[in-house]
């Protein structure tokens, strides 16, 4: 347990590091990969969204010791990884979706949480954290169409439908949100369920 102490100190430090390069190389240097954007204009995705709360809950677990954070944003950054390799590589193209800043994104931090929280934490969580945990993507979910309710769908390259939801309709859209809330919800079970099986055989 003290090397996986160790293992977790470096991981924590070196992980927003990596995180806030890559997004500022992102904010300054955009260079028009698929679902890129320079400035502010990043943080319209989930994606950058969850991992910047994966590198805030990393920074503040370095100080409090925060394993609900840490799971909440480790859930959030899979869910990430999860959408591309289904739904987003798919439809725009698995080179494209891993292009620059979201080679790590969209793959390397997410699959690094998931393995930070299945294999170096000994905690299992509850049905009310794990419900909050998947509240990062339906309130998301909530804002990104209330955009488009508002300000209308537009057209790529300047659409507000910058994951394509609802290319096939808003009943659809609507499904798909919903398919996705339940998507998250079921990764965080699966991380507890894990950890609690592990903690079974070694209890």
């Amino acid at each position: 347990m003290k090397d996986f102490k160790k293992i977790r100190l470096v991981l924590n430090s070196v992980l927003p590091a990596v995180i806030l390069y890559e997004w500022l190389n992102m904010f300054f240097f955009a260079n028009g990969n698929l679902l890129s954007s320079r400035g502010l204009q990043s943080l319209k995705y989930f994606t950058i969204l969850s991992n910047l709360l994966e590198a805030f809950a990393c920074l503040w677990w370095l100080f409090r010791r925060n394993e609900v954070l840490k799971f909440t944003a480790s859930v959030a950054v899979m869910l990430t990884c999860i959408v591309v390799l289904v739904f987003l590589g798919p439809m725009f193209g698995y080179r494209a979706m891993f292009a620059g800043p979201n080679l790590w994104f969209h793959l390397l931090v997410p699959l690094t949480a998931l393995a930070e929280v299945l294999f170096l934490v000994n905690r299992t969580y509850s049905k009310k954290e794990i419900f909050l945990a998947s509240l990062t993507m339906a309130v998301y979910g909530i804002f990104y169409l209330g955009n488009i309710l508002i300000n209308g769908i537009g057209q790529r390259p300047a659409s507000n439908d910058w994951y394509g939801f609802l290319t096939w309709g808003y009943p659809v859209g609507v499904l798909i949100y919903f398919t996705i809330w339940g998507t998250t919800y079921l990764i965080g079970a699966f991380i507890s369920f894990i950890n609690d099986l592990y903690d079974r055989r070694h209890s």
